[in-house]
């Protein structure tokens, strides 16, 4: 009785071991990736990131501003404006807040990034100028290794590996590039800091 009390526990203990996902971490598929939140963490603003502010009906307001070294950017009328930290939609509304104080009737403001020096994507290995590049909002796998001067001739095209720190651990995702340009697979969403190695290949 005792021996079939055990084995049965040993049973339960293997069917939940199964169930339990297990935590994230090593290697794991582009599909298994968790979710961007709402793009918050890669969209927000930070120190050198090139803005285009655009004020409906208002050229005089509208333009291109760089982020400075305090984390403000030095809009007309309203001086210095905070935008470190905060995505491209909070940057409008400050902007926009700060212009109704009797400088618009009703302001209408857009924000757009034009470069995030702030956050970069690295790409090492089998490429023609590997380093670090500005991120950009939507990059992709295929983006990234164009910004690289492209895979060298004797690069693993399908045996690409990403690097992506979630929660504090290094996650590494491989991806089949070449069968991503050849449309035979979904291209793939980089985040800033993301780490792209191109293994040389065999020819």
């Amino acid at each position: 009785m005792r021996h079939l009390t055990f084995v049965t526990c040993l049973c339960l203990v293997a069917v939940a071991a199964c169930r339990t996902p297990k935590p994230l971490g090593g290697q794991v598929r582009p599909e298994d990736l968790p979710a961007v939140d709402g793009g918050v963490r890669a969209n927000t603003l930070g120190t050198g990131d090139f803005l285009e502010v655009r004020v409906y009906q208002e050229p005089d307001l509208s333009g291109i501003f760089r982020v400075s070294p305090e984390g403000v950017i030095d809009f007309p009328l309203c001086g210095k404006v905070r935008v470190t930290d905060l995505t491209p939609s909070l940057a409008a509304d400050a902007i926009n807040s700060c212009l109704k104080q009797g400088f618009v009737r009703r302001p209408q403001v857009t924000v757009m990034v034009k470069e995030f020096n702030s956050k970069r994507i690295f790409v090492f290995g089998d490429v023609s100028k590997p380093g670090s590049f500005p991120y950009e909002e939507g990059m992709t796998i295929v983006a990234a290794v164009s910004a690289a001067g492209g895979f060298n001739r004797t690069a693993a095209r399908n045996g690409v590996n990403i690097t992506r720190l979630i929660d504090g651990r290094e996650t590494r995702v491989p991806l089949r590039v070449e069968d991503i340009i050849n449309g035979n697979e979904k291209n793939f969403v980089l985040q800033p800091g993301d780490i792209v190695f191109v293994p040389e290949g065999f020819l």
